[in-house]
């Protein structure tokens, strides 16, 4: 399975507008959204905004930084 994560502008309507798409074998997949200063010890750290498919659902992680989002989304779809 190839992933791929390609960086966007997302339109929250908050200060956290840095983004990431990411793709598993060109499906998209989930939308991760960069939290900014307003999260104090959190800013910095990639939310899953939303999952599709086999990352939908109720759990939306904070990830420390897109290798642990990778490492995440590649033990949902192996």
């Amino acid at each position: 399975m190839k992933l791929g994560f390609q960086p966007v502008t997302v339109d929250t309507n908050a200060p956290d507008e840095e983004g990431c798409l990411v793709f598993a074998n060109n499906r998209l997949v989930a939308v991760l959204v960069r939290l900014s200063e307003e999260h104090g010890r959190k800013a910095g750290r990639w939310y899953l905004e939303h999952g599709f498919g086999k990352l939908d659902g109720p759990a939306h992680p904070i990830f420390t930084d897109l290798d642990e989002a990778h490492d995440w989304v590649a033990q949902r779809f192996n």
